[in-house]
């Protein structure tokens, strides 16, 4: 039980009447009449916050089978009062290491009602957490005390990937299927047939078939025209590193869970697309390994496969990583190398490694940028300290640049993008490769 505001305003007007009642009376008194009248007020915030007790709200929490990190995830209590309005305040134990939108919630239930109570937690990191219990405080009638009790709801809640933005993804993609492919398919791009129709004016002349329309029986209709879709069965392979670099604290989330949002996004473009998709997460060895394969059910495989994987210090074996996929896929692929770099000198292992699977595969490099380093660079200052994290991080900036244009110059596809937004565009850059047939 909780004094209410109420009780503490009517105590300290009882202590400022006992000077009036001092000029009025005998001070002995005045001090038994206050005494009396704080003891009543007492009384009466004890017996008001033992009703509550008849009276108390019902609360229920929904939680989200699965959490996403790095996303604001909904949490629900749906909170249900008895024959009385219930003024309440709910402060609710989730893990110490979330964010949350709101600490505390208040309300007021109107009598023999249902309501639903939203705010949002913000995980920060991957594994299984502990949920505590609902602390709940309730107003008396009187508004004198406010009952207080917890709501045993002690549940143990997994953080995954981005899974909001798979979800958000697959929408996209199913929409783009009925839309841009379409699209694609009229424009003659791709090396697949899929069908005959007849020709419409822009159609590209090169795509008639001249055979299938001589075979037509009836006359004054228009040529045939053979439709391409890009080729599907295409292996794509990503490589995640997960050493030292990718340890880095990046806009909140470790480099490496900027990393693994990438990976499965890109894993569900390549199977929604129809390819095969195999993940490797390597440092000094291959540390796990999914083997190519096609399918939507392929995809929870990878989920369960890599969200327990956590970044190590250690430094990345490039070389190894690379000759581990040349002896699993002997077939050409699209190998995509999720890491980071930081200059020539530093990173002149992953250029070897990818020089290595060109020309027989398409090496892929994408590397993650700080978003820091982006704002250093390009804030002018005339602060001493200021402009020197200027220049450096122009520096840093400059040296990247040079690696990749030796990494272009060996045949080696190059992404480099801040962290927090190279999901978007690894996923836009495959789709184009799709629609260029460049692998």
């Amino acid at each position: 039980m909780v004094p209410a505001r109420r009780v503490y305003f009517l105590l300290g007007l009882g202590i400022a009447i006992a000077p009036i009642l001092s000029l009025f009376l005998s001070i002995p008194v005045s001090i038994a009449i206050t005494l009396l009248f704080d003891a009543i007020i007492l009384i009466l915030m004890i017996v008001d916050g033992l009703r509550v007790r008849p009276l108390r709200v019902q609360i229920k929490r929904d939680l989200p089978q699965r959490l996403s990190i790095g996303r604001d995830n909904p949490v629900m209590l749906t909170v249900t009062a008895a024959n009385t309005d219930g003024i309440i305040q709910i402060r609710d134990y989730y893990p110490p290491e979330f964010g949350v939108s709101t600490p505390t919630l208040t309300a007021t239930i109107p009598a023999n009602t249902t309501q639903e109570l939203t705010y949002t937690v913000h995980p920060k990191q991957r594994g299984e957490f502990p949920w505590g219990n609902i602390q709940v405080r309730q107003l008396g009638i009187w508004g004198l005390a406010w009952h207080n009790w917890q709501i045993p709801q002690n549940v143990a809640v997994k953080v995954y990937p981005d899974l909001i933005g798979l979800r958000s993804l697959s929408i996209r993609l199913t929409l783009q299927s009925s839309g841009s492919i379409r699209q694609s398919r009229r424009m003659g791009i791709g090396t697949e047939f899929a069908e005959l129709r007849n020709y419409h004016t822009g159609d590209d002349l090169r795509f008639i078939d001249w055979k299938a329309t001589a075979r037509r029986t009836t006359g004054n209709t228009p040529p045939l025209v053979r439709v391409l879709e890009p080729e599907q069965e295409q292996t794509l392979i990503i490589l995640l590193d997960r050493g030292r670099l990718m340890t880095a604290q990046v806009k909140g989330l470790q480099r490496f869970d900027w990393g693994l949002n990438a990976t499965l996004s890109l894993a569900l473009a390549g199977l929604h697309r129809g390819d095969r998709v195999g993940v490797g997460v390597f440092d000094r060895q291959m540390h796990t390994w999914v083997s190519p394969e096609r399918g939507q059910s392929h995809l929870g495989k990878l989920i369960d496969y890599l969200t327990p994987i956590q970044p190590v210090l250690l430094e990345s074996d490039y070389l190894g990583a690379v000759t581990n996929v040349v002896q699993r896929q002997t077939r050409r692929a699209l190998v995509v190398v999720i890491t980071d770099l930081v200059d020539v000198t530093a990173s002149t292992e992953l250029l070897a490694a990818l020089s290595r699977l060109a020309p027989r595969y398409l090496p892929f490099c994408v590397t993650l940028r700080d978003p820091q380093v982006d704002h250093l660079a390009h804030t002018f200052t005339q602060e001493v300290t200021a402009a020197y994290s200027r220049a450096v991080a122009l520096d840093l900036l400059a040296q990247r640049q040079v690696a990749f244009a030796q990494l272009k110059q060996k045949g080696v596809l190059v992404l480099d993008a801040p962290a927090n937004q190279i999901t978007d565009q690894l996923v836009e850059r495959y789709l184009q490769l799709k629609a260029r047939n460049q692998l």
